[in-house]
């Protein structure tokens, strides 16, 4: 909103100082400490609000250190997220950007359906909240919206230059590109990244050539089936992935804060035509503006450990780790970096195999051997180290360093080909 307030003023009053907002780098910087200021300043008061209603945790007694501690510490605390991320991007982004229209109603919508398990499980006092298909609903839902709108949506596109003609740019800016007529073209894509080779841009429709029924190969005209079906997959399965390493005190938080950085730096480099043209990766109009909603991201997350880390004063609940998981995916989406997830979650993927295979693999032992056997002390893999007696902080911060150095190395992949 004040984007257009400054460039109004800018343009009719000629007012010093309003032409700031016409910089992403600027207003990138003002959504992440209003997102600050949001979450410290307000969020003591939501934590004295939720102790009122005696909003607080169900714990169930799994033999954990400390854990019996929490019970009572209110919940639901993934509020504070939501709005620390939604104001700030109301007021400093361009809110007739698709990219940024998209990420907000991937927050609401997921926000929503997380608040909903939490209201069940605190109000209702059910302890399994939202029934599980319910919530995969919700996830396909998303999956459904934002793979559509990718695919269909007139406004996302990849911009395809003539080499010949770019040597002659005359101005690059961070919105603003002045160059001779016939140097690009703007065309709908469904191109994404693939890390580690020279020419590391592939196209979604030509995995239809593996997928056949019978002898007839799919047309062209299906990709937007196989498309929107591995965006829900992938939203699904970082949601949940989010959800599940929501377990201990300032874990979700700050992994996914440094999941957010490196976001934000993929979607300004492919937003900004020099950036983007130095490290020779895929140039997307418009999806600058991306930065402001995912530094203000990122600002929530790292506001929220003020009273997140341990000991924690209040849990985000489902209501922040849904949502989180939801808007890590379609950020991925939108800056065509989705197979760099499993890198850039690294975090969230450990986790949730941990879940998989422990499952899995006392299922099988309980078939075969009459008694199930596990491969960890317990799932997921952060309750394992609680139960080799690291001390919660500890197991925290670790894994705080993993999610660094996948980060750094998911940035390197830029010039790794």
């Amino acid at each position: 909103m004040l984007y257009y307030l400054f460039d109004y003023l800018e343009r009719e009053f000629n007012v010093p100082g309003a032409s700031l907002f016409q910089f992403i780098s600027f207003r990138a910087g003002m959504a992440t400490l209003l997102s600050l200021l949001i979450t410290i300043t307000f969020g003591k008061r939501l934590i004295q609000y939720l102790q009122k209603k005696q909003i607080g945790e169900i714990v169930r007694d799994l033999g954990l250190e400390g854990q019996l501690q929490k019970k009572g510490t209110p919940t639901m605390g993934g509020i504070i997220i939501l709005s620390a991320i939604i104001i700030p991007t109301l007021l400093f982004a361009r809110l007739d950007n698709i990219y940024v229209i998209l990420v907000l109603v991937a927050t609401v919508w997921m926000g929503t359906v997380g608040f909903i398990d939490d209201y069940i499980k605190t109000f209702k006092k059910n302890k399994e909240g939202l029934a599980g298909k319910f919530k995969i609903v919700g996830q396909v839902g998303l999956g459904l919206i934002v793979g559509l709108t990718l695919y269909f949506h007139e406004d996302v596109k990849v911009r395809q230059f003539d080499e010949e003609l770019m040597g002659s740019i005359t101005n690059v800016g961070e919105e603003i590109q002045e160059m001779p007529q016939g140097a690009y073209e703007d065309v709908r894509t469904t191109q994404t990244t693939i890390p580690f080779v020279k020419n590391n841009e592939a196209n979604y429709k030509n995995l239809l050539s593996f997928i056949t029924f019978g002898l007839v190969e799919l047309p062209d005209a299906w990709t937007w089936v196989v498309y929107v079906a591995i965006v829900i997959f992938i939203v699904t399965a970082v949601s949940n992935g989010a959800n599940i390493t929501d377990g201990l005190d300032g874990l979700a938080a700050g992994t996914s804060a440094t999941i957010g950085i490196t976001l934000a730096i993929f979607a300004y480099v492919s937003g900004n035509l020099l950036f983007s043209q130095y490290l020779n990766v895929m140039y997307i109009p418009d999806l600058g503006e991306l930065v402001v909603f995912a530094t203000a991201f990122v600002g929530a997350c790292i506001g929220f450990l003020w009273y997140n880390a341990f000991p924690a004063q209040v849990f985000m609940g489902d209501t922040g780790s849904l949502s989180i998981g939801g808007i890590i995916a379609v950020m991925a989406f939108a800056v065509r970096k989705e197979i760099l997830l499993p890198i850039i979650c690294g975090v969230f993927l450990i986790e949730t195999l941990s879940v998989m295979l422990q499952v899995t693999y006392f299922k099988y032992t309980k078939k075969k051997y009459g008694a199930g056997r596990r491969i960890f002390a317990m799932a997921p893999l952060h309750h394992h180290f609680q139960k080799k007696n690291l001390h919660e902080a500890k197991i925290v911060s670790r894994f705080w360093l993993v999610g660094i150095m996948l980060a750094i190395f998911s940035l390197v992949t830029l010039k790794i080909r």
